[in-house]
């Protein structure tokens, strides 16, 4: 099959286009290696799929229109993966209106490339952080989720929305994933575990918000991967076919369907600390602060809809996940220092 995949320079976007690249598909990479964070390690992972068969890289911005559109045409794709996002919720408070020119007016671009091209299967990447602070647990697609604590929030539900009336007005299949709380090796230095690992490495403090009494639910980016790409092949039902079953999120209007990618197992933030410490065989130092303004207290994520539609929900353990992360993160710093 042949793929257009945006942000594949990004963590998530990397991981699925070298699994699909390693399991002898086509994959058009889109990316504007934008500075958010250190765009080595976005050359890094660039360098990682040059070396495979049938990738082929375009750098841009999504803001750019005429390109996405002349993009994607070329790329012919039987399928759409939009990964590229401004990301990141604390950010979004210092430089909110970057969200909205990525987040709302790119994923617009990409959208409408997708009316031209007519892709077997459009799928975007959304959030948990679109449930906000809601009380009720665990997160099910089909719960009311419109009251955003951040812009970041706010823009990718609106991401959403118009991936939904498109969806209708022009009968194009689209799965909007909300992830949870993804790592593993190759992941952002903005995230959690790599500033816990960094950190704790150089013997500097930790800043540990809401005084540690938070809880969210990790997924381990190998089971998000299995996830996503099982997904590819499940295409929301035309217009007018039955639900298939009570915990579904697919449109009565419209080929369209949310789908949560997490396995409903919140661990406490303290524990996740206390997993890395074991790991790396260093204590903490700690400096409990305040909840950030945009922080939710826990994410949970209702995984029922995505064990009935793949029979399949990410369940590695924390363990495996964090020492595969620091064995990364130790290579790869022994590796530039080399």
């Amino acid at each position: 099959m042949r793929f257009f995949i945006t942000g594949v320079a990004g963590f998530i976007g990397f991981h699925v286009a070298k699994r699909l690249l390693q399991t002898g598909h086509v994959v058009c990479g889109y990316d504007g290696i934008t500075p958010y964070y250190d765009v080595r390690l976005k050359k890094d992972r660039l360098s990682i799929l040059n070396k495979l068969d049938g990738f082929e890289f375009v750098h841009g911005m999504l803001e750019d229109a005429p390109l996405v559109m002349e993009t994607c045409e070329n790329a012919k794709p039987d399928v759409v993966m939009h990964f590229a996002a401004q990301a990141g919720v604390r950010y979004s408070l210092e430089n909110p209106r970057s969200y909205v020119e990525s987040n709302v007016k790119g994923s617009f671009n990409i959208i409408e490339a997708t009316n031209r091209v007519r892709p077997a299967h459009l799928l975007m990447a959304s959030t948990s952080s679109i449930y906000g602070n809601n009380p009720e647990v665990p997160f099910s697609e089909n719960d009311k989720a419109d009251n955003p604590l951040t812009i970041y929030a706010a823009t990718k539900k609106s991401m959403e929305l118009m991936a939904h009336s498109n969806a209708h007005l022009n009968a194009v299949p689209t799965t909007c994933f909300r992830f949870f709380t993804v790592y593993g090796p190759w992941g952002r230095p903005d995230m959690a575990l790599f500033r816990f690992v960094k950190n704790m490495l150089e013997d500097l403090p930790i800043d540990v918000y809401g005084h540690g009494k938070m809880s969210r639910d990790f997924t381990y980016i190998d089971d998000l991967v299995e996830a996503v790409i099982r997904l590819v092949e499940v295409i929301p039902a035309p217009i007018g076919q039955p639900m298939p079953n009570n915990v579904d999120s697919l449109s009565p209007v419209a080929p369209f369907r949310i789908v949560n990618i997490g396995g409903g197992a919140p661990i406490d933030l303290m524990d996740f600390i206390s997993t890395i410490e074991r790991k790396l065989g260093v204590k903490a130092k700690i400096n409990f602060t305040d909840m950030q303004p945009g922080d939710v207290n826990t994410t949970f994520a209702s995984p029922m809809l995505l064990e009935t539609l793949v029979n399949y929900k990410p369940e590695s353990g924390l363990n495996h996940g964090v020492g595969q992360f620091i064995d990364w993160y130790v290579d790869y710093l022994t590796d530039k220092s080399a």
